[in-house]
């Protein structure tokens, strides 16, 4: 089978599973606080509940459910009448109940879809099931990784935080595609208000590769399931980013390939991605569904859920409110994608289109701002008792009392980097708006100073009015407007 498969031309086969940490108060089966900061004394936040002591019964967390059915929507899944939790029996050192509540085969949602953008064609990505579950405990590997490490430790204060499993469908045909679909659907779970990015391992995934002939592959497509049947499927564990999933299945389809070409069969198993390493390292033969010994969970009775999808709202998702940015306010196609990216991002801009000019708004905020944070490896999120001075900032340039240069140049760059208030920047370095007659006389100045580049442009060089310009705003010190001092140069040179 791998000497026919070497012989032809492959193609990788990627699905996707990804756990999202949902953003509630208390974990999903007990009133256990989520909050479990990094530097919270290790199984500090348990109880017998999440420890899984035997006689502890588990209590449903209503607010993971209504966060479950948002998703649902979001995704256009259907709800089913009635969902329900089995036990997934496995032995892991996190996993101290010695299995996971679960949803087996009737999982709150099913049958979604998720539309990206991968180097500008638009793709359908199919979402087979979403379902709730508990998070494990998180392992820590001292003096190594996974493979070499001295001793394990195992926190449980993670343990028994809500998950909700996004399963695709195998429709993904490279890593760059999975690159697309987890920044989209964390933007859509951003706006749903279900998820914070910033929590430590609130998004994993693991990936599923195969690979087969690509001409078995159609052109929009689609693959034939007993093609994948036949296929061997590996299994990528321990990716927690968007441009991990893409740098280890990158690897995984290059390792495959290259085991194919040497006629090597390729093993169903699963691998843990080193990040460090940038390597996929073999943990164990990959597991089948019967392993698990699924069974109904007896303490939890079947949940009643058919109506909770008309009665639960969400919002203006990201794509409808990007179209609206289009719409209401003239936006190109680039602008309004900066600025829904995100929802702080879009909520930010929003606001000042209200107070100013919608296009000086989307240049501060999509190019200027973003820019600025995105050169700091900052985020909206960590200037949000500044934004009243960055407001203040653009009112200036829009009542024309300071240069758009200055502005972005020399104020808001002092006030990221040195933490001071735009009045005190401004006053320092004397960046008040330049006169009328401050600027003709600077002018005046640079035109009789520069002959030569006079004479160039008299001769049709407009470069040369270039060169004069940035001399008048150097004698200005930058607080003249480059428009007006363009306009008045001509005006002076004019035949």
């Amino acid at each position: 089978m791998s000497q026919a498969l070497a012989d032809r031309e492959l193609a990788a086969v990627i699905g996707l599973e990804v756990h999202v940490q949902l953003e509630t108060d208390t974990k999903i089966f007990c009133n256990c606080s989520t909050d479990a900061a990094d530097d919270e004394e290790p199984n500090s936040r348990t109880c017998p509940v999440c420890l899984g002591l035997p006689g502890a019964l588990p209590v449903l967390n209503e607010a993971a459910v209504e966060s479950a059915v948002k998703i649902g929507k979001a995704l256009d899944a259907d709800i089913p009448e009635e969902t329900t939790f089995h036990r997934k029996n496995y032995f892991y050192p996190d996993l101290p109940k010695g299995f996971q509540l679960t949803q087996y085969d009737a999982p709150i949602c099913a049958d979604g879809e998720l539309d990206v953008r991968v180097e500008g064609e638009r793709r359908t990505i199919g979402v087979r099931r979403a379902h709730l579950e508990e998070d494990p405990g998180s392992i820590q590997h001292q003096g190594g990784n996974i493979d070499t490490a001295d001793y394990t430790l195992v926190n449980y204060n993670r343990a028994g935080t809500p998950l909700m499993e996004i399963v695709t469908r195998p429709d993904f045909r490279s890593p760059a595609e999975t690159r697309a679909f987890l920044a989209k659907l964390e933007e859509v779970l951003e706006y749903l208000g279900v998820f914070d990015a910033t929590r430590d391992g609130s998004l994993r995934v693991d990936a599923n590769i195969s690979l087969v002939p690509a001409d078995e592959i159609d052109d929009d497509g689609a693959i034939d399931e007993a093609t994948l049947e036949d296929a061997n499927r590996t299994e990528v564990k321990n990716i927690s980013s968007h441009k991990g999933a893409e740098q280890a299945l990158a690897y995984e389809v290059t390792r495959q390939k290259n085991a194919v070409k040497r006629g090597r069969e390729v093993e169903q198993e699963t691998r843990h991605w080193d990040e460090n390493r940038g390597v996929t390292v073999s943990m164990r033969s990959k597991e089948e569904e019967k392993d698990y010994r699924y069974f109904r969970e007896a303490d939890l009775p079947p949940l009643q859920v058919s109506d909770w999808k008309e009665r639960i709202p969400i919002p203006e998702l990201p794509d409808a409110r990007r179209e609206r940015f289009r719409e209401v306010y003239g936006l190109n196609e680039e602008a309004a994608s900066k600025l829904t990216s995100r929802k702080s991002v879009a909520d930010l801009y929003e606001e000042l289109a209200e107070e100013f000019d919608p296009g000086l708004a989307a240049t501060w905020v999509a190019d200027n701002l973003l820019g600025e944070l995105n050169y700091r490896d900052m985020k909206i999120a960590d200037i949000t008792d500044r934004l009243d001075e960055i407001e203040h900032v653009i009112r200036l340039v829009a009542e024309d009392e300071l240069t758009a240069k200055n502005a972005e140049e020399v104020v808001l760059r002092r006030m990221l980097d040195e933490g001071e208030s735009p009045e005190a920047i401004i006053e320092a370095e004397d960046l008040g708006k330049a006169s009328g007659g401050e600027v003709e006389q600077a002018v005046a100045a640079a035109i009789e100073e520069n002959p030569d580049a006079v004479a160039d442009y008299e001769s049709g060089d407009d470069g040369a009015l270039n060169y004069l310009v940035g001399q008048v705003m150097g004698k200005t010190g930058g607080s003249a407007d480059p428009g007006q001092v363009n306009q008045l140069l001509r005006e002076e040179l004019a035949p």
